[in-house]
């Protein structure tokens, strides 16, 4: 965000050439001009919300020219059974900047809450100030305990052992944010200071990439964040008051792995800041015009300058490298390599270049690595590859914040849904029970209204579909060989339209010996357009129940993607009174097909693993890519379609629903699905959220591994069920016992253990203790780095490391009801499949969904 100059400060600071008065009047008016000037260049960002909170105090205290209020009325935002206010003198506090927050604390014997109301939603500091003292019989040094919201474990059995300010950056989405700090055991809670200040909106955008792979990372913007680490190399420290946002900046020196070789420079007069790049915001000047540098005294240095960070294993971290040319006297002099641990995330990079070939000018770049395996982490700048280039290297500032983990901790062992009551947890039963009570009342009501008016919809009409668009005329085309574009309605004006004519010659009459599949819409045909594009064709039968709605959706829905991850919609037909659908060709079909079924070989479990993520890829975008969430709501295997590569994409949209609006948790809906993939809490309460695709998706996570139906009625009873079957043994610490046998002896125990984990967390039984799919994907790309780890003296053929011998499986499990009334579902004929007879459906029953 740029700082906006008030006209009259942008006036005042070129100095007008016609102001010609006496020396003495023109000193004056530049010494006024320039506070002015100096005024208008501090201002930065103003915060929508500003809570400064000094714990504890009798009075307000100001820091830095900002006021913290005192919480000892407690009335405005704090709720806790008793007030212990705690006080010190100065002599005790080492800390310079912020020594009068640490004066006062507040003592908290119970879990206590702040609530603060919030006018802008989006990202915002939560900084917490602690600084232990002795107060009577409280050691503050021996206190422990936790801070969280309603989304994130912030800090958990915590400990303060000198003064520290805790920052996290947290994305809130609602009205209020609820901070409780809550006392672990029979320990007491402080606090001597909090914050929480709107940040801009620019500051944490998407445009992140991973560090070990440089491909595109989607969903910073939505992760909560804790500092680790903001460095200004190169320089002296920059305290908060030298920040537009309050940040303080601290030197590099004993981050440092070695000093020899390495210069600091400065020059903070030179530094611009581009148009539509970084800005104060993103940092100041002050770290932009200084810099460490590498000190080479021979062209031959060939050497890095690395700094090493303390981090905690099974997080993964973003990091904000910040660069200025500073040094350079002319354009094309400086290039070096950045390196993240071992992947060279900047080679050969070349400040000129990206910064329009301008020197002294602010630039960054922001990478997110994947979960950590060390509790270090190398940042270094080396010298560059190229030919006759001088070897030197710069680095000017740089930020490292750790990511919340699946459960929305920043602890590890931590989750938003541990930390919570057990009054909480048997209110929210009880409550769940009473409301499935109700909702199925409703539900046969709707469901006898719903079909009375359907089958006095039918007596009044013929049994023919009506087509989508209104003007009995082509629209788009298929390039330029079918039709000319015309206007169309609803969901037609959004993709393309193929006349039938063009369909039939694809399909070679609907040749009966070119299906490929039989669903509940109807049968699908593989094809040739003229142009040699292979499609698949979905031919809508007029008899099924699956019609004119899902027809509506999968136009709306594909038209309006394209996805790698996503099956692409060709066009579509809705000419005599027909519903065609036409779909991209996939070679290799379905993933279930080639899990079981099939006859297919086996796949390999880095083949399944990939297949997997490009799979919640696909679902991620889905949830994210868009103003409003888009549910998938039939996630299973048999929508998993695979191209000639084995890269997954995600069909069959004929079911998925936009989300809720931003001020809605669901939508009500009907219950529809797959049986065995259906999330239970959507089934029980007809609430719909995007936690209902990660429940399915985990089912599918645990059908990748054990190669088996996910309903299975031939099976002994305790086996029945896929989800619960594996639940039992993924608890038990004992899921390498039902895996698939050609797995067997081929999966790090590492890799299946984070597998594991990921599917049970998809499968908790309230969608809120579920992952966003975000971090199922991040959590099976880590996943898949365990597999393709390479561990010294352990060989990946015949490695002892490897899961081992598949032993007898133990029936305790419960029968599974399969027969459900008055709901949609996908009938069981789905348990059998092949190369690609069930691409876009399942069903061999004409009923619908």
């Amino acid at each position: 965000m740029l700082i906006k100059f008030p006209s009259f400060c942008l006036f005042i600071c070129k100095v007008p050439d016609f102001l010609m008065m006496g020396c003495k009047k023109f000193e004056i008016f530049i010494w006024v001009s320039s506070i002015l000037c100096l005024a208008c260049l501090c201002a930065g960002f103003n915060p929508v919300d500003n809570y400064l909170i000094d714990c504890g105090s009798p009075k307000n205290t100001t820091v830095g020219g900002r006021v913290f209020l005192s919480d000892k009325s407690g009335a405005k935002f704090l709720s806790t059974p008793q007030d212990v206010l705690a006080n010190t003198d100065l002599n005790s506090i080492t800390s310079s900047d912020d020594s009068s927050l640490y004066q006062t604390a507040r003592i908290f014997t119970e879990a206590s809450k702040y609530t603060f109301s919030i006018s802008q939603h989006g990202r915002h500091w939560i900084r917490l100030y602690f600084f232990p003292f002795q107060y009577q019989n409280y050691n503050m040094s021996s206190a422990t305990f936790g801070v969280s919201t309603g989304d994130h474990v912030l800090l958990s059995e915590f400990s303060a052992r000198s003064a520290s300010v805790k920052e996290f950056s947290v994305n809130v989405t609602s009205d209020s944010l609820v901070i409780t700090v809550a006392p672990s055991g029979n320990s007491f809670a402080f606090l001597n200071a909090i914050e929480v200040v709107s940040v801009p909106d620019a500051l944490i955008t998407d445009n992140v990439k991973v560090a070990q792979t440089i491909q595109n990372f989607q969903g910073v913007w939505y992760q909560a964040l804790e500092t680790v680490a903001r460095v200004n190399m190169g320089g002296p420290t920059v305290s908060f008051e030298n920040d537009t946002l309050w940040r303080t900046w601290v030197p590099d020196q004993s981050f440092l792995v070695t000093k020899n070789g390495v210069k600091n420079i400065s020059n903070i007069q030179a530094v611009k800041y581009p148009d539509g790049g970084a800005t104060p915001d993103i940092a100041p000047s002050s770290v932009y015009g200084t810099a460490t540098a590498m000190n080479a005294s021979d062209p031959s240095d060939n050497y890095n300058v690395t700094w090493e960070f303390n981090v905690d294993p099974g997080f993964g971290y973003f990091l904000r490298f910040h660069f200025c040319d500073i040094e350079s006297k002319g354009l094309n002099q400086l290039y070096f390599n950045v390196y993240l641990d071992s992947s060279n995330v900047g080679p050969n990079f070349d400040l000129s270049t990206l910064t329009s070939n301008a020197l002294a000018t602010a630039y960054y770049m922001d990478f997110v690595t994947v979960p950590a395996v060390s509790n270090k982490l190398r940042v270094s700048i080396g010298p560059s590859t190229l030919p006759s280039v001088d070897p030197n290297a710069i680095l000017n500032g740089l930020e490292i914040m750790k990511m919340n983990n699946s459960g929305g901790s920043f602890s590890g062992a931590d989750s938003v849904s541990s930390s919570s009551s057990s009054k909480k947890n048997v209110g929210t039963i009880i409550g769940a029970s009473i409301g499935a009570c109700v909702a199925v009342v409703l539900a046969v009501l709707v469901f006898v209204i719903c079909r009375r008016r359907k089958q006095q919809a039918l007596q009044g009409h013929s049994k023919t579909w009506i087509p989508i668009s209104t003007n009995g005329g082509n629209s788009h085309t298929m390039g330029s060989k079918y039709s000319t574009r015309t206007n169309t309605s609803s969901a037609s004006n959004l993709g393309y339209r193929i006349p039938f004519a063009a369909v039939q010659e694809a399909s070679n009459n609907f040749d009966e010996n070119w299906v490929i599949g039989i669903g509940g819409f109807g049968k699908v045909y593989r094809g040739v357009l003229n142009d040699g594009t292979k499609v698949a064709v979905k031919r809508g039968n007029p008899k099924s129940q699956q019609g004119l709605a899902e027809f509506q959706t999968e136009i709306e829905m594909l038209s309006q993607f394209r996805h790698r991850h996503l099956v692409s919609l060709i066009g579509y037909c809705d000419e005599k009174n027909e519903m065609i659908l036409v779909y991209e060709y996939m070679e290799n079909g379905t993933l279930k097909s080639h899990l079981y079924g099939g006859g297919l070989p086996s796949l390999s479990w880095k083949e399944r693993l990939e297949i997997c993520i490009g799979a919640a890829r696909g679902l991620h975008y889905l949830h994210t890519g868009y103003a409003k969430a888009v549910i998938h709501r039939d996630v299973k295997s048999a929508n998993i379609l695979l191209d000639e590569n084995l890269m997954a994409k995600v069909a069959d949209f004929g079911l998925s629903k936009t989300g809720p609006e931003i001020d809605q948790t669901h939508v009500s809906t009907a219950v529809k699905g797959s049986f065995g993939y259906l999330d239970p809490e959507y089934f029980r309460r007809q609430q719909l959220t995007e936690k209902s695709d990660v429940y399915s998706f985990g089912v599918v996570l645990f059908e990748v591994l054990c190669a088996r139906p996910v309903i299975d009625p031939t099976l002994p009873r305790e086996m029945v069920n896929l989800a619960e079957w594996a639940m039992k043994w993924q608890t038990k610490g004992q899921l390498g016992q039902i895996i698939d046998p050609n797995l067997v002896g081929k999966i790090r125990p590492d890799s299946l253990r984070k597998f594991g984990e990921t599917a049970e967390k998809c499968l908790a039984d309230f969608g809120i203790d579920r992952p966003p799919m975000g971090d199922v994907l991040w959590n099976l790309e880590y996943a898949l780095q365990l597999q393709e780890a390479v561990i010294p003296g352990d060989p990946e053929e015949n490695s002892t490391n490897m899961i081992g011998e598949l032993s007898p499986q133990v029936n305790n499990f419960a029968n599974v009801d399969t027969a459900v009334s008055g709901i949609e579902m996908v009938n069981l004929d789905d348990l059998s499949g092949v190369s690609m007879s069930r691409v876009f459906s399942q069903l061999v029953k004409s009923e619908g969904r």
